[in-house]
Parts: C-alpha cells; structure tokens; sequence
C-alpha cells in the first residue's frame, strides 16, 4: 500500500489514477485534467515536453548516476556554471540534494557551521517567519512556523533554537535588536509564503532584512524552492535583495526529477575553505549532483530563457487580475494574486472541502491548501485554459454557503 502525503489513511477520499500527461494535462482512465497547481508548483514547462524528455534520456544512456564525493560528471560540472552566470549576488559555490527539503538541511547546517567555523559559537539561534514552510525533514520543520507541519516537533526533546516573527519590518528589528548576538541566521520564503497558507508580503521587509544582517553579521538564507524562476512574478526574488544563502527545487529541473541547489555566496564559503579539515563541510546526500537531475536544470534554464518565460508569467498575471478583479463571494474572506500566483482565501478550512471533487468534475486538477484555493499553474498554460482554471474557482466560491 502507498502511504499518502499529508493523508488520514482511514478517511481520506480516493485518489485517481494519473495514466499519463501531455502540455498542461494530467490523463486520467476517465479525462484529461488541466493542472492547476503544477504538481506542487514544479512542472512549468508542462507534461512530457519533448525537450526536457530528450534531455533525460540522451543522459540515461550514457551515465544514470554517480557519487560526485571524489568523483566529477560533465552535467554537474555544465549546471554550476551556468548557475554562477545565472545567479545574482556572487551565488558561485553550489552544493547539489535531491529535494527542497534536504537543500534547506543543507543551508540551515550550513549557516551553523559558518559560525563554529569563524569562533562564534554562541551565534546558535535561527530567525524564521510566523506560518513559514521549509519542508518536512526534522530541522526544516524546525524553522517553519506553521502548527500543522510542526505538530510531531511537540514530542521531541531536542530542539533548534529557532524564534518566529510576523513579516511586519517593527518586529523585525526588535528582533534583531534584542537577539543579534545570539542570532546566526534568519531564513524566508521571500514575498510569498507557500503551504503557510499562500501569504504575500511586502519586499521592503526584504531589504531591511538585508540591512539589519549586514549590521549584526548575520547570514540572510532565501528558500526559493517554491518562489523560484517566476513564481512570485520576479525571476528570483533574490535578483532584488541579495541572500548570503539560496536553496533552489522544484521548477530548477521542470519537475522532471528530484534535485536541489544551496547556492552560497564567497564569504559563506570561505569560512569553510582551508587547510584544516575540520574546517570541511561533512554533508553529502546520495543523489547530490545526478547527471540526469543536473541534465534536466540545464534544459530547464535553457527553455525559461529561450522561451522568454518572464513574458509569459506577466501574461498570466495579467489575466487572473482581469478575472478576479472585483471578485466577492459570501465566504470569501480575501483574494490576492503575485506573479502567476492567484489564491481566494475563504473564511474557515471546511469551506474548501469540496473543491477537490467540484474542481474535477470541471476538469481541473488542483489540491486546496488550509483556507485557499488557488492556482499556480504550468507557464505554458493558454489564456482559455487559465481562464477555464479561474472560473471553476469563481463558479465554487459562489456555491459556499
């Protein structure tokens, strides 16, 4: 048996059978369905794009996998330099996981370590944001602030030492007024805050965040996993405001294959470069570097570039605003887009269970979130079938009584 994410076995309504997938659509035995949420917001190029495919298995045939601990391969070797060319802010050194999960591990020890390693051991505490979302490993539950990812943390003993604040720029420098000797990194989602409930906040935030870790010396960390290559209408947020750490995922391979980036910058890195081996970085996931993962970011930074993919995330933000502008119902409490990002918050959780099943039946494929239901969809998306995705939201928020 497949034990489901975030599921109740016991009760959980029965999934359908994906047999296949093509442009914007999931097949299922009985329809096609238009994604609306990317498979978890990584699939932008779409299903089986012929280029991403031919990427994959022109790479299966001549090297599937090796460890890249004493070893090179030429598609890890060809994606860190495209990334030290496509990245902002000196983001030259770039350690390679297998998920967004584990390239947060990998910045959250990271950040510690750059402390220890400069003599600073009491540089210990963390600073994330109220209802954060970084993945459900162990230390990146720790630094989310969500209570539903957080609940099995409120039976472990050892704990990181992590404080939560609300994305207002007050509490933000009291926090950095009051911690700043014991802080040694402060890690976000910029501007929007994913499975945290599809919260928007503003980039000014951002830069005085920038600026108190400047002052205090500590190191800014951007999770871009999910915000990353235009899902908050930027191409990174971090083209705007500059972190010392950058955890990439999801859309970096197209949603072909698992892999992930901690990016960091030369001040981060040097601390761990040296002649002393206790210096070195002890991590090394086991999928770290898989040419056929670095095979897929490559053709995936090829297509977002060559396909103008900016232009099409305006697009798509240009007609959900035309769509849901004005748009009121009895339970809704908000509606917000932000880049190819359009979300109607309803008033309470229940609200929204039927919209699973409703949205389906209209041939769509979506998965709501708290309160919200939304759409983030694959770029390649025309306006009829975008159009098609808002108004089967529109057309169910109307029918919550």
């Amino acid at each position: 048996m497949i034990w489901r994410p975030y599921a109740q076995m016991k009760t959980m309504a029965p999934p359908y059978m994906i047999t296949g997938g093509h442009g914007v659509y999931l097949e299922t035995p009985e329809k096609d369905l238009i994604d609306s949420i990317s498979s978890w917001w990584c699939v932008i190029h779409g299903y089986q794009h012929p280029e991403m495919v031919e990427a994959i298995r022109s790479q299966a045939e001549k090297l599937t996998h090796a460890i890249l601990a004493g070893t090179s391969n030429e598609p890890a070797v060809k994606l860190s330099e495209k990334l030290t060319e496509w990245l902002p802010g000196g983001l030259k050194y770039h350690f390679y996981s297998d998920s967004g999960s584990t390239g947060v591990e990998v910045a959250l020890k990271m950040a510690l370590q750059y402390s220890v390693n400069r003599g600073e051991r009491d540089r210990r505490m963390m600073l994330s944001l109220k209802d954060a979302y970084h993945g459900d490993t162990f230390g990146a539950m720790e630094v989310g602030g969500s209570p539903d990812y957080r609940r099995l943390l409120n039976h472990r003993s050892m704990r990181l030492n992590v404080e939560h604040i609300p994305t207002t720029i007050p509490a933000l420098e009291e926090a950095f007024y009051r911690l700043h000797g014991q802080l040694n990194s402060f890690i976000v989602e910029p501007l929007l805050q994913g499975a945290g409930g599809l919260k928007f906040y503003d980039i000014e935030f951002l830069r005085r965040a920038r600026q108190l870790c400047d002052e205090f010396g500590v190191l800014l960390i951007f999770d871009e996993v999910a915000t990353g290559m235009g899902r908050t209408g930027y191409r990174y947020v971090s083209d705007e405001v500059a972190p010392d750490i950058l955890v990439l995922g999801k859309a970096l391979t197209g949603g072909c294959i698992g892999h992930s980036v901690t990016a960091a910058n030369e001040k981060v890195f040097m601390a761990f470069y040296g002649d002393d081996p206790e210096l070195a970085f002890m991590h090394g996931p086991t999928f770290g570097g898989n040419p056929m993962a670095c095979a897929a970011a490559l053709k995936s930074i090829e297509l977002f570039e060559r396909d103008d993919y900016m232009s099409k995330i305006r697009k798509i933000e240009e007609i959900e605003r035309r769509e849901l502008k004005g748009f009121a119902a009895p339970k809704v409490r908000d509606v917000r887009v932000l880049g190819p990002t359009a979300v109607i918050e309803f008033e309470d959780r229940k609200d929204v269970l039927g919209y699973r099943q409703f949205a389906y039946d209209h041939g769509v494929h979506t998965r709501p979130l708290g309160n919200c239901i939304y759409t983030m969809p694959p770029y390649i998306i025309s306006e009829s079938e975008l159009t098609h995705v808002l108004d089967t939201m529109k057309e169910y928020a109307e029918t919550v009584r």
